[in-house]
């Protein structure tokens, strides 16, 4: 997607900086035997607890720096600039559908660029785990050189890819204001708790990238996003596609069992992403109210 000519973007929306050089390091060894952790992270979240190991204190570290104002153009060039201006996008359509529901308030999750290693409230981490939402401190995790692996995985390493990353963390923050993090549980299997939490997530992205291009910038007035093409749609399926369970296994030269699924099917992922696109409701995203999601 892309964002419309003449937009602003002001600065300070996302921390950048490592962790106080914090030797972290994710579940399984260093980044060469972290392949399939971080494709099984891609685009999923909401997972911190099930891939980062703490090895030390749990304080997240002070930022040391922000990223600071933006123009459009260069947040469709920029990873840092495109970072900060898909946040203040999301913020913008969460914002007043949140605060329009009975007993709910929205605040902005904390976007965190880190570079190599990061202390969260979920524990250390490296850059290998991927992108991630930690919940103890409502924070979105990302190391933008993660995207440089994205054609290693067959998925288009362009803007739309990494947006929609950005979205489906920020999925699993409205989760957590919601309460629905909290309920599900973290069992496995394609009708399981762990499936629905991150096939919603999936939804909750749909919502944004359907509605981005009528989402206008508070301060300026003007869209966030051009509409979305087909081709951009097209490109959005096939990322939620090649992060099926079924899609990873297959690519690790694992066999395929339902049983063991945490993030839905490549089937599930385009469906609920869909869903979420053409529908654009929070109730048409309970993936925990049908029988079969």
């Amino acid at each position: 997607m892309t964002f419309s000519s003449g937009g602003q973007f002001e600065g300070g929306r996302v921390r950048t900086g490592s962790g106080r050089g914090v030797a972290a390091k994710a579940a399984g060894g260093g980044i060469g035997g972290l392949v399939l952790v971080a494709l099984v992270v891609l685009l999923q979240g909401g997972g911190a607890g099930d891939v980062i190991r703490a090895v030390g204190g749990n304080q997240p570290a002070e930022p040391a720096g922000y990223v600071g104002e933006c123009t459009a153009e260069q947040a469709n060039a920029a990873r840092d600039c495109r970072l900060s201006a898909t946040s203040q996008a999301l913020d913008a359509y969460w914002e007043p559908l949140i605060n329009s529901r009975k007993g709910a308030t929205f605040a902005a999750p904390t976007v965190w660029s880190f570079s190599g290693s990061v202390s969260t409230a979920c524990g250390n981490a490296t850059s290998a785990v991927g992108p991630f939402y930690c919940p103890a401190d409502n924070t979105i995790y990302i190391d933008l050189s993660f995207y440089d692996q994205l054609s290693t995985f067959g998925i288009d390493d362009g803007p739309l890819a990494e947006e929609y990353i950005t979205a489906h963390e920020y999925g699993h923050h409205i989760q957590n204001i919601l309460g629905t993090m909290s309920k599900a549980g973290r069992d496995k299997g394609s009708t399981s708790g762990s499936v629905r939490l991150e096939l919603q997530a999936d939804c909750y992205a749909g919502m944004w990238a359907g509605h981005a291009a009528t989402t206008v910038h508070p301060g300026t007035g003007v869209p966030f996003l051009d509409p979305i093409t087909d081709e951009q749609l097209a490109n959005a399926q096939a990322a939620a596609k090649g992060v099926g369970d079924d899609a990873i296994a297959a690519s690790a030269g694992m066999s395929i069992n339902p049983d063991t699924w945490t993030h839905g099917s490549s089937k599930q992922r385009v469906h609920w992403f869909m869903v979420g696109y053409q529908k654009g409701s929070l109730a048409a995203c309970d993936t925990f109210a049908v029988a079969n999601p």
